[in-house]
């Protein structure tokens, strides 16, 4: 997957190789190389017409090109956007859910200018006029034209403009937790520079992309593959684990345990004919009856007793 730092709202993010980067075992990723290889294809696409139309539509020399693809929760997309900013609503039958198309004002100000006969640049921040939204819903509906063109090869879909928003905070698409897919994209319109970016939600984008073919491997990447596999197992293999051997817990209370001296006695209620608890995390994957090898004391691990009542 094509990862990029967390961009600051209407700057371009940099570009080169930023290191590594922590991986959220809570959060795994779920979308395959292959997968994002296809949308790679299919955003790719996009950006060239996307592009190509910018610069046909407003007279002017644009371009758009793929920057990222990430996989993000709703809320954190949102929190990444600047405010005020341009967010289409967009509903892209057959398939559910919604999409979101967002790009600065600084842009979309500067391409209605362009659209107006304007020279572009520099435009002041200030809400559109009854004149401007509708240059703008046209614009944007050519644009999702193009986005119908970049995915005819994955699936059939007709985008329609819903609503338009201008503050993130009052749009609620999807819930804070839900995950979704978001492509950024550096767009430049003559002297214009920015970022924008669309996003589509994880399970309506998932099972298109898995009705699609399996990309064959090449034999260097299968070699690669089978290394990492090889590498991945032998270091879980070799991970040290905590692991502890318990007796059943009690409850006490909390005057009791503040008045423990040394050779008290607690009495567990942990009856003789039951093994101890194996645990590694709070969890018990196994049962041991204690003894010692040695001068060590050490647990035998036996069956645990649903085991024995099955016998």
């Amino acid at each position: 997957m094509t990862t990029s730092p967390t961009r600051t709202p209407g700057k371009m993010p940099r570009r080169g190789n930023a290191g590594p980067t922590n991986y959220d075992f809570r959060k795994p990723i779920k979308l395959s190389r292959e997968h994002i290889r296809t949308l790679q294809i299919a955003f790719e696409t996009y950006a060239r017409s996307c592009g190509t139309l910018f610069t046909t539509r407003l007279r002017v020399v644009s371009s758009v090109s793929l920057v990222s693809i990430e996989q993000l929760n709703y809320d954190e997309y949102m929190s990444s956007l600047a405010n005020p900013t341009v967010i289409a609503v967009v509903s892209i039958d057959p398939l559910p859910g919604t999409v979101l198309v967002e790009i600065s004002s600084s842009a979309v100000m500067t391409a209605i200018d362009h659209m107006l006969g304007g020279p572009g640049g520099a435009q002041p921040e200030r809400p559109l006029t009854e004149v401007e939204m509708p240059l703008l819903r046209g614009l944007l509906e050519r644009m999702l034209g193009e986005l119908r063109y970049g995915f005819e090869q994955l699936v059939d879909i007709s985008p329609k403009l819903k609503e338009i928003e201008y503050n993130p905070q009052f749009l609620r698409a999807h819930q804070p937790g839900d995950a979704v897919v978001v492509a950024s994209f550096e767009m430049k319109i003559g002297t214009e520079e920015c970022v924008a970016s669309i996003c589509l939600p994880f399970t309506t984008i998932l099972p298109v992309l898995e009705k699609q073919e399996t990309i064959e491997l090449t034999s260097a990447e299968r070699v690669i593959r089978d290394s990492s596999l090889r590498n991945l197992t032998a270091g879980l293999s070799a991970a040290p684990i905590d692991v502890a051997v318990r007796f059943r817990p009690i409850r006490m209370r909390t005057d009791d345990i503040v008045e423990l001296l040394p050779g008290d006695v607690v009495p567990l209620a942990h009856p003789t004919s039951v093994p101890l608890e194996v645990t590694v995390n709070e969890t018990v994957f196994a049962h041991a009856v204690p003894g010692n090898q040695g001068a060590r004391l050490a647990c035998l691990v036996v069956p645990s007793p649903k085991e024995e009542k099955r016998r």
